[in-house]
């Protein structure tokens, strides 16, 4: 069910525990928020006892980290409610890149998302915006990428070793435009594993790379052009397929139609 019209939904049931979250090992909780005036900084589409799904704003770190942090907005924001603060981390996006989100309210509920990423059952779906044009207007793209985690970058290589794994996400295209500086094309992605800088390194490697991600060989560096639009997955308690969707706005997104 599609949750977009239900913003700041809270609901008071105690479900069972579900197997998958029998054995949990989730992440260290966050305490309340150090940056108080961060309350009103963050957009909820969705909370309930056992989770929160949220916009998360662009750089923005996704995990507990040094200045503007998701957990902490969303504690603040939790705690500006009269409401238990606690959240956890179950999967990140580049701090560069903004879109959905969720976040765990308790453990079980971590350990069910953790779950869920980890077994290709949660889906997630981008939009970007890619300096060229593709081929094709829809394909599957598969690759062996290497993260250096020296440079914070990584590459699409021909070899199995160590530190290399598989990626594959598919796209479609949905509208195209003319930039300052050539054609750019909007398509929407798929994610069906979630490396490191996947979906930037992937376009890069094929001389597409994101409008604004200057460390992937665009010229203008304003932040990659990329959100998270769809997220997938099933309630941690109740078993409930939740999907929410969310569209970015302003430039460059103002340059094409509403994608769908």
């Amino acid at each position: 069910m599609n949750r977009e019209a239900e913003p700041e939904t809270l609901q008071h049931s105690d479900p069972v525990i579900p197997s998958a979250a029998r054995n949990p090992r989730p992440p260290s909780p966050v305490p309340c928020s150090p940056f108080p005036a961060a309350s009103d900084a963050l957009r909820v589409l969705y909370r309930d006892r056992e989770l929160l799904v949220c916009e998360k704003p662009a750089d923005c770190l996704s995990e507990p980290g040094p200045g503007k942090n998701l957990p902490a907005l969303a504690a603040a924001w939790l705690a500006a409610r009269g409401e238990e603060p606690t959240v956890r981390t179950v999967h990140r996006l580049d701090r560069a890149v903004g879109g959905l989100t969720v976040l765990a309210r308790t453990q079980r509920a971590a350990a069910s998302l953790i779950d869920q990423i980890a077994a290709r059952t949660a889906e997630k779906e981008y939009l970007a915006v890619l300096r060229g044009v593709p081929e094709q207007n829809e394909a599957t793209l598969e690759d062996l990428l290497f993260h250096d985690s020296r440079t914070n970058k990584t590459f699409v290589v021909t070899r199995p070793r160590k530190g290399v794994r598989t990626a594959k996400l598919s796209y479609r295209v949905l509208g195209r435009a003319e930039g300052e500086a050539g054609p750019l094309t909007l398509v929407r992605v798929k994610l069906y594993t979630g490396r490191t800088h996947q979906i930037r390194a992937q376009f890069s490697h094929r001389g597409l790379p994101l409008l604004g991600d200057i460390r992937y060989g665009s010229r203008a560096a304003h932040g990659p052009a990329l959100f998270s639009c769809l997220l997938a997955f099933d309630h941690p308690a109740t078993g409930e397929r939740m999907q929410f969707e969310l569209l970015p706005t302003g430039m460059p997104w103002d340059l094409f139609e509403t994608p769908s």
